[in-house]
């Protein structure tokens, strides 16, 4: 069992709206994680554990899809996709042949193209690498409109939160989301949607409000301490991590929150004792990048990089939830 020391579970409800479940429904939060891991066994066909699709990687952004599909299988999914631009595609393939790599987000077909493989899917993450150029975003609009039609889950990362901030109707509303917004994409997202600066002085408070502001979408914002909210309640997670802060580590949250709120769903209400399951699958998945980030940098210290902490995933997760 995690210690006290590096596992901390907080529940804040200054500013709710809307009706709250007491505390102590909280206070098991690391259990329901574990509760909702599917057992190992050779009763399964390929595909039951996760089949996870990446929307992203162009050609000046390769590693961001990459770590975050390759994270997705280490953590427990079966498939990983990757939908990126031509340019990106041979040079992410080259990465892992674990990886079904598709070039076709700057196709002219792009959205018919991706739309033909979400039924194969389990959970969408839509951002990284994916860059800024306008038909990206445009064809990445597309297929988060088809994702919604299909009632896919959807986690929304990096230049993903970029193209919401431009237009929150997007996806404002769907509550089978997650948003994972760093301190300036957080800032952006607020003042987008509710058009103040956001007040720093209180976390708490401001994570609540941009989610009950963006139709109680659960929101993970990545900092010192993870603050996640679903618009009723703010879970803080402060597992030990390091003070290393290399590029890629918000790509490895992405893809094992991809792989986490399928395991959630399919787990069902009396596996999480009737709590949102996008909360308890974001709290797996900061729990669990803060702990390979421990171990790499115990490890390589100043020279960890992102690939160190993938190489943690097993050992991390193990220790984690299967211990």
């Amino acid at each position: 069992m995690i210690g006290a020391r590096c596992l901390a579970v907080v529940l804040e409800r200054p500013f709710s709206l809307r009706p709250t479940r007491p505390a102590k429904d909280m206070e098991n939060i690391f259990q329901l994680v574990r509760n909702v891991i599917p057992p190992m066994t050779s009763k399964k066909h390929k595909g039951q554990d996760g089949k996870i699709g990446i929307i992203g990687g162009c050609k000046e952004y390769t590693g961001a899809p990459y770590f975050a599909a390759i994270t997705a299988l280490k953590v427990g999914a079966d498939l990983s996709q990757v939908f990126c631009t031509k340019d990106a595609a041979t040079v992410i393939k080259s990465y892992s042949p674990e990886l079904i790599v598709h070039p076709v987000l700057d196709h002219p077909n792009a959205v018919s193209e991706v739309d033909k493989w979400l039924p194969r899917l389990h959970t969408l993450v839509i951002g990284p690498g994916m860059g800024r150029e306008d038909a990206i975003l445009d064809n990445a609009k597309g297929i988060i409109e088809k994702a919604k039609s299909k009632g896919l889950p959807i986690v929304i990362d990096a230049d993903g939160l970029w193209l919401i901030a431009q237009q929150p109707s997007i996806i404002q509303g769907y509550q089978r989301a997650v948003l994972t917004p760093n301190f300036m994409e957080f800032s952006r997202l607020y003042e987008a949607m509710l058009s103040e600066p956001v007040e720093t002085s209180d976390q708490h408070g401001s994570v609540l409000r941009l989610s009950q502001a963006m139709g109680n979408i659960t929101i993970i914002q990545k900092g010192e301490r993870d603050l996640i909210s679903d618009g009723d309640k703010v879970l803080v997670c402060s597992h030990e991590g390091s003070s290393r802060r290399c590029g890629g580590q918000g790509d490895l949250l992405a893809g094992s929150l991809g792989v986490l709120v399928h395991w959630a769903l399919l787990a069902g209400p009396e596996k999480i004792n009737a709590q949102n399951p996008f909360l308890v699958a974001a709290f797996g998945a900061c729990s669990l990048t803060r702990q390979c980030n421990h171990q790499a940098f115990q490890k390589y210290g100043r020279s960890m990089t992102t690939s160190d902490m993938i190489s943690e995933v097993g050992t991390a997760f193990n220790k984690l939830f299967e211990t």
